[in-house]
C-alpha cells in the first residue's frame, strides 16, 4: 500500500513546518503495507503511547530509570502532562510551534522531549556537546519559539545571542523560576490537541558535506512507525525488557531505542549521562538490562571488560552508527556468547531500515530490509542493480526523507526512493553489505562530523592560513578527523601549535569533532579552478 500525498488538515495553529516540507514531487514514496502501520488520520502519537499503556494496565510499571529517580508510566505521563500545560498556559505556545530541548539522558529530557509533542508543539531535540554557533544556527533555521535547557548547559543558550527567546531551565533545584516550580502549579490532566497524523512534531537535525545543518521533518504518524518496524520484527522487544545505552535521546538512534521503543511495549529504559564501556557494563549489571543500543566503538571496548561483569541478564546487543567491523562481531560474541544485531538507520528515516538477529545474521552483513521497508542498489544511472555490484543504497518505507527548506531533498530522494549516501552491495540471497561512505563524511565512534565545519573552525585561528580535513580509518574509531594545515608565516609548525588548534576547535564547535591528527603542509593540493582535491589528501601515505 502506498500513501497518498494528499496531506490531512492540519492541528496547528502555527503553519512553519507545513509551510517549509519539500514539494509533494520531491518526497520519497511511502509504504503502509503491514497491517499495524495503518494509522488514523488524526493522531498525537505521545497521547497514543500513553493512552495505550493505561488501557493495557501498565500505569505502575517503570517506564524509565534515571541515576536520581524511578518513574513508572503514571508519573511519567503527569510529568509529561504538567510540562505541556506549562508549555501552553504559562508560555503562551501556539501549536505548531517550536521548542529547542537540551540537556543529558535522563528522565526529565525525556519528559521535555515527550511534553513537547504532546502539546501540539515541534520538538527539536538537541546534543549537550554542541556550542552556542551551532545552536544558534539550529534555532535560527527551525524559527524556534522557546528553549527548554537542563541548568548545567545554559551556558551555550545564554551565548546564542538570541533576544526574547524564553527559556525554561530544568533540574535546577530551589531556582523560583524554573520548570519544576512552574509544573508544581499545574496538577490537571492535558488533553492533546486535535493533529494529523502527518502534522509534522519532530525536527532533528544532521549535518551534512558542506557542515550546513539539515534539518529532517518526521510526523506523529513516524514516530509509531519506527516502533512497530525494527523493534516488532527484527529486536523482539517485549514487556519485560529493559533498555540501556549510549546514543543520545537527540539522536533518533537514542530516542528510538531508550524511549520510544520500551514506551510502545511497556517495557523499561535506563536513561544515564556520560556512560563510558566501563559503567556501561556496570549499568547493565545494576539494572539487569536485557537490550543494549550503543556504537561498535563502545562494543570493542566492552569485549575486554566483559568478563568482569555479570551480563547473564543482557539478551540482545544493537550496533548502529557506523559500519560493525567484522571483528568487532567476533570479539563480542566471543567474551558474552551474543551475537551483535547490526543495523543501518539515517536520521531522514529516523531509524533502522536494514538489520538482522538471532539466526539470521550473517557475519559481514548489516542484515536484510527491516519488514516494512524495502532496499535496492542504484547504479550511476539510477537503476537498480543486482547481486554482487556495489552501489548506491536506496531504501523505501513508511518514514522518510523531508528536509526543512532545504534544496538538498533534491539529492536525497531520487525517484521515490531514498538515497543514504552510502555504497553498499547486495548478495543473491537478499542481504546488504556496507562498503563505504559516497560523501566526505567522516563517521567517527558511531558521529557524523562534516570536514567542512572542522575546517571553517580551523580557518578562525588567526595561525591558519588554509586547512582541509578529511577521515583517516582508523582501528578503534572507525575513522579519526585528520587536519592538513598550511600556517601563515612566521608561524611554528610543532606539537604546541599541534595541539593549540585542537583546543581552539573544541572551544568553537562539539568536542568530538575536533582533529585527532594535524598534519602540517607547504600547500594543498587543488585543481585548477581552485577546488581543494580532498582524495589526494585521503590518499597520503600516513
Amino acid at each position: 500500500m502506498t500513501a497518498s500525498v494528499a496531506l490531512q488538515p492540519s492541528g496547528y495553529a502555527d503553519g512553519f513546518a507545513r509551510a517549509s516540507l519539500p514539494p509533494l514531487g520531491e518526497w520519497p514514496e511511502f509504504l503502509f503495507d503491514l497491517p499495524e502501520l495503518q494509522y488514523p488520520p488524526r493522531l498525537n502519537c505521545v497521547a497514543e503511547l500513553f493512552e495505550v499503556a493505561r488501557l493495557r494496565g501498565w500505569d505502575q510499571r517503570t517506564a524509565l530509570i534515571g541515576a536520581r529517580e524511578r518513574l513508572t508510566y503514571a508519573q511519567l505521563r503527569e510529568r509529561v502532562d504538567r510540562i505541556a500545560q506549562v508549555l501552553r498556559r504559562d508560555l503562551g505556545l501556539a501549536t505548531g510551534n517550536r521548542v529547542l530541548v537540551r540537556g543529558a539522558n535522563c528522565p526529565m529530557m525525556a519528559a521535555c522531549i515527550l511534553a513537547v509533542i504532546k502539546a501540539g508543539c515541534i520538538a527539536v531535540p538537541t546534543m549537550p556537546l554542541l556550542r552556542a554557533r551551532e545552536l544558534g544556527t539550529i534555532a535560527e533555521r527551525a524559527r524556534v519559539d522557546a528553549v527548554l535547557c537542563a541548568a548545567s548547559l545554559r551556558f551555550e543558550v545564554d551565548a546564542m545571542e538570541r533576544p526574547g527567546l524564553p527559556l525554561l531551565l530544568f533540574d535546577d533545584p530551589g531556582a523560583a523560576d524554573s520548570l519544576e516550580a512552574r509544573m508544581a502549579g499545574h496538577d490537571a490532566p492535558f488533553a492533546a490537541p486535535d493533529t494529523a497524523a502527518d502534522d509534522v512534531c519532530l525536527i532533528s537535525f544532521t549535518s551534512g558535506t558542506t557542515g550546513v545543518p539539515k534539518g529532517t521533518m518526521h510526523f506523529h504518524r513516524d514516530l509509531l512507525a519506527i516502533c512497530d518496524c525494527f523493534p516488532r520484527h527484527t529486536l523482539g522487544s517485549s514487556i519485560d525488557d529493559i533498555f540501556i545505552g549510549t546514543p543520545p535521546l537527540a539522536f533518533t538512534f537514542g530516542l528510538g531505542g531508550l524511549l520510544l521503543f520500551p514506551l510502545r511495549v511497556g517495557a523499561s529504559a535506563v536513561l544515564i549521562e556520560k556512560l563510558s564501556p566501563e559503567t556501561l557494563l556496570a549499568a547493565i549489571q545494576e539494572h539487569h538490562a536485557t537490550v543494549c543500543f550503543t556504537a561498535p566503538t563502545f562494543y570493542r571496548q566492552m569485549a575486554q571488560l566483559a568478563p568482569r561483569f555479570d551480563l547473564s541478564t543482557l539478551g540482545r546487543t544493537v550496533s548502529a552508527g557506523e559500519a560493525l567491523p567484522l571483528a568487532t562481531r567476533e570479539a563480542w560474541q566471543d567474551a558474552t556468547g551474543l551475537a551483535m544485531i547490526d543495523g543501518i538507520g539515517a536520521t531522514e528515516m529516523l531509524h533502522i531500515f536494514i538489520s538482522a538477529a538471532g539466526s539470521e545474521v550473517r557475519p559481514g552483513a548489516t542484515g536484510k530490509p527491516v519488514p516494512g521497508y524495502v532496499a535496492c542498489i542504484l547504479d550511476e544511472d539510477d537503476r537498480p542493480v543486482g547481486p554482487g555490484t556495489i552501489g548506491r543504497l536506496a531504501v523505501k518505507g513508511p518514514t522518510g526523507c523531508r528536509y526543512l527548506s532545504d534544496p538538498r531533498q533534491r539529492d536525497y530522494v531520487i525517484d521515490g526512493w531514498n538515497l543514504t549516501g552510502d555504497a553498499y552491495e547486495m548478495d543473491a540471497d537478499g542481504y546488504f553489505y556496507y562498503r563505504s561512505r559516497l560523501d566526505d563524511m567522516i563517521i567517527s565512534a558511531g558521529y557524523n562530523i562534516a570536514g567542512a565545519e572542522v575546517e571553517e573552525a580551523l580557518l578562525h585561528h588567526p595561525a591558519v592560513a588554509e586547512c582541509g580535513v578529511v577521515g583517516r580509518q582508523d582501528p578503534e574509531r572507525g575513522q579519526v578527523v585528520e587536519a592538513h594545515v598550511v600556517l601563515k608565516p612566521g608561524v611554528e609548525a610543532s606539537g604546541d601549535t599541534a595541539l593549540a588548534l585542537q583546543e581552539f576547535v573544541k572551544a568553537q564547535i562539539a568536542p568530538y569533532k575536533y582533529p585527532r591528527v594535524v598534519r602540517f603542509r607547504e600547500q594543498l593540493p587543488r585543481t585548477e579552478t581552485g577546488k581543494l582535491q580532498r582524495f589526494k589528501l585521503r590518499n597520503d601515505a600516513v
